[in-house]
């Protein structure tokens, strides 16, 4: 189950991150906002990309889009998410808990859409299950790398 892999993988570094799971999905940014009473803003979503060579993750606030050309330029391709199945085969968590949390294997990038906030939501594992993190925090336990590639949604709060 994905939330003892995230729970393991905090308890190996000597973290204590609380992962909370709850009755109902928080699959979504806005599901997840409403079962933590947070704003959409807070949820840390994780979005798994393919480049050329490699898989990536991107961790962006939850009302932030992905802006196209940003990503070619930090990239130098376009922008390609990877599907619920290889999304799936390279995280080992499903669409919906996919989070940065034990991806090794794989480059995690945060988006600087998270500094605005004091602490994020991302999923631990499961499309029912988060943890409470600061997003300085997060990019050390995860080896994240800061950038901007995110794009405002023009009506969203926080």
């Amino acid at each position: 189950m994905g939330t003892d892999r995230v729970r393991e993988f905090f308890k190996s570094r000597g973290l204590d991150y609380e992962v909370k799971e709850f009755e109902a999905s928080t699959a979504t940014v806005e599901l997840a906002a409403a079962a933590l009473g947070v704003s959409p803003g807070e949820i840390a979503k994780t979005m798994a990309f393919q480049l050329k060579e490699e898989p990536i993750l991107i961790v962006a606030k939850g009302t932030a889009r992905i802006d196209n050309r940003k990503f070619k330029d930090n990239f130098k391709q376009r922008a390609k998410m990877m599907s619920p199945e290889a999304v799936l085969e390279a995280t080992g968590f499903p669409v919906g808990g996919v989070c940065p949390f034990d991806s090794t294997q794989i480059k995690v990038y945060l988006d600087v859409s998270l500094q605005e906030f004091d602490h994020v939501f991302p999923a631990a594992g499961t499309p029912n299950s988060t943890v409470k993190i600061t997003p300085q925090a997060l990019a050390e336990i995860v080896q994240g790398i800061w950038i901007d590639v995110s794009v405002q949604e023009a009506n969203s709060q926080g």
